[in-house]
Order: structure tokens, then C-alpha cells, then sequence
């Protein structure tokens, strides 16, 4: 199970910025060609982000291209679908048939390419009102389907500034105006069986504090991790969707005791005052699982 906690994009025209990326201790690296890409240089820069996904790199490779709306998504997708990505991203997506053109696309590309078909995770960005008003109709696409138990869509990312831009708001930095779309895409994400989603990326980079209280916020309401725009955000978004000693602690409590009560045939127990059954045990095993996946991950 790979970590999902950090997505550091990086301007696929800039090859310091390339290069300094998949250096870094990212669960992902998301290779832009899209808004941190002027459009006179979109073309040219498919070439250096294509080259860019030979080299080492620490966590995984994803390309973010240009939305299906515009004249670049195809040529973005034929230049970069190869060996070496791990997963593409695509912005602005606002209905199922998007994912179905382009899923049917990729997969065609994998072929091509002798990869088989499915092996290229698709994320898409829910960042519009079209999108987050649709998204529990794009979350159960057709594309959602499994290629030899892989399954192509495993997550969507919330685009904050986009969205906010769209209905003309001004989220302040406590994001309340916003509560209600991210709740969407969360609950559209578990209801499709799908993975938590990738919370938006924070654009106060002076605001620390601020974003520490996002972060928790984030986490508690159900996201999974969060796209990152400064190598800065990396370590603390990497810690905030990570769990605490404090909930490992009491998560291996509540497994060891559970386990003890179900060998004598009971199925609800208290641990400290908290009742537990099946779902708390469940949840408390996930939490088991991340720490050891973050443990793994910092070798």
C-alpha cells in the first residue's frame, strides 16, 4: 500500500525545479504541465517532462496535463505515457465522459508502449462547480472499472482555488466556505469505493499556523493528503497525514484487546472508557497500517 500524503508539483519547464523535486522526501512528484506552464511554452516542455521520468527519483512520478477542454490534453498524454510514470493527473475534470475519452486514450497508449493497460493510475482534479456538483457521477465512471484488479481511478484531488474562483468566493484562512464542497468529494469518494481524496494545495506560505489548523482539519474530515506547491510543505503535510504516537498507541491497545475479547466470543468491549466494536477495530488497524507504511517509507 503506497503513502498518499504528499503530492509536490513541479514546473515541468523549469529543470532545477525538476530535479530538486524528485530529490525531496514526497510521497509524489507531479511533473506540471498545466497552470505553472505558460502557454507559449506547453508544447516544448512535454519533451524535458517526458525525459524527466528516466531519472531517480525517491517517491513516485505523476504528470499533471492540460485539461480535456483544451488543445494540449492529447498531445500531453501521447508525449508522456511511457515507462517510468506512475500516474497522470488531469485538472478540471467535469463529467464521466472526460474520464472515459481519457482512460480510453491511456489505455491505448499503454499498449503502444508494451505496459499493460491500467498500469498508469489517472487522477483526476475535482476544481469547478460542474465538477464538485458531478462528482459522485465522475467518482462511479466507467473508468472507475478494474484492469486485472487494477484499478485506474483510485483517488480525485479538490482544487480549492479554482472552485472558490469559480463561484466567485473569498475563503478565508479558516476555509469555511468550503466545508460544504470538500464533504462532497469526500463522501462521493467513499460511496464509489474509492480511496480518501487529496485535499487542495495551501497558497499562504505565511501562514504556518494557519495551515497546521488546515491540516488537521483536513485529516479529521476525511482526506487522505494534500497536494503541495513548496518543497516546505512537504515535511509537515507528511507528519499531519501521518499517525501520531498518541493514536498508535491507543490503536494497538484497542487491537490487543479486541482480539482477546473475540477469542471468548464477545464483539463489543470498552478500552478506556470508549466502546468498541468491528468499525473502531477496523479503523484502529488502519491507523496499524499507515504507521507502519511511514515507518517503511522513512526506512
Amino acid at each position: 500500500m503506497a503513502l498518499n500524503r504528499s503530492f509536490l508539483f513541479a514546473p515541468g519547464n523549469q529543470a532545477r525545479r525538476v530535479e530538486k523535486a524528485l530529490s525531496l522526501d514526497a510521497d509524489a512528484v507531479i511533473l506540471d504541465l498545466e497552470d505553472s506552464v505558460a502557454a507559449t511554452d506547453k508544447e516544448a516542455a512535454r519533451g524535458p517532462v517526458a525525459e524527466a521520468l528516466a531519472r531517480a527519483r525517491r517517491g513516485r512520478v505523476f504528470v499533471r496535463v492540460n485539461a480535456p477542454s483544451t488543445p494540449f490534453c492529447y498531445g500531453d498524454l501521447v508525449a508522456v505515457i511511457r515507462a517510468g510514470l506512475d500516474g497522470i493527473v488531469v485538472p478540471k475534470i467535469e463529467s464521466a465522459a472526460d474520464l472515459h475519452a481519457v482512460d480510453w486514450l491511456m489505455a491505448n497508449l499503454e499498449r503502444e508502449c508494451g505496459l499493460a493497460p491500467g498500469s498508469i493510475e489517472l487522477m483526476p482534479i475535482v476544481e469547478t462547480a460542474v465538477g464538485v456538483q458531478r462528482v459522485d457521477r465522475i467518482l462511479q465512471a466507467r473508468s472507475l472499472r478494474p484492469y486485472e484488479g487494477r484499478w485506474r481511478v483510485r483517488r480525485v484531488a479538490f482544487g480549492a482555488a479554482d472552485f472558490a474562483n469559480d463561484l466567485g468566493l473569498t475563503p478565508t484562512l479558516e476555509e469555511a466556505e468550503l466545508a460544504d464542497a470538500r464533504a462532497r468529494v469526500v463522501l462521493a469518494s467513499r460511496a464509489a469505493g474509492a480511496e480518501g481524496p487529496l485535499d487542495s494545495p495551501w497558497f499562504h506560505l505565511r501562514e504556518p499556523e494557519a495551515f497546521a489548523r488546515a491540516l488537521e482539519r483536513s485529516r479529521r474530515s476525511g482526506f487522505q493528503g494534500r497536494l503541495c506547491i513548496h518543497p516546505d510543505q512537504i515535511d509537515p503535510v507528511n507528519r499531519a497525514y501521518s499517525p501520531s504516537e498518541a493514536e498508535i498507541a491507543s490503536a494497538e491497545k484497542i487491537v490487543a484487546a479486541f482480539r482477546q475479547a473475540e477469542a471468548t466470543g464477545a464483539a463489543a468491549i470498552q478500552v478506556d472508557g470508549q466502546m468498541v466494536d468491528y468499525p473502531v477495530v477496523h479503523r484502529a488497524q488502519a491507523v496499524l497500517d499507515a504507521a507502519r507504511e511511514a515507518r517503511a517509507r522513512r526506512g
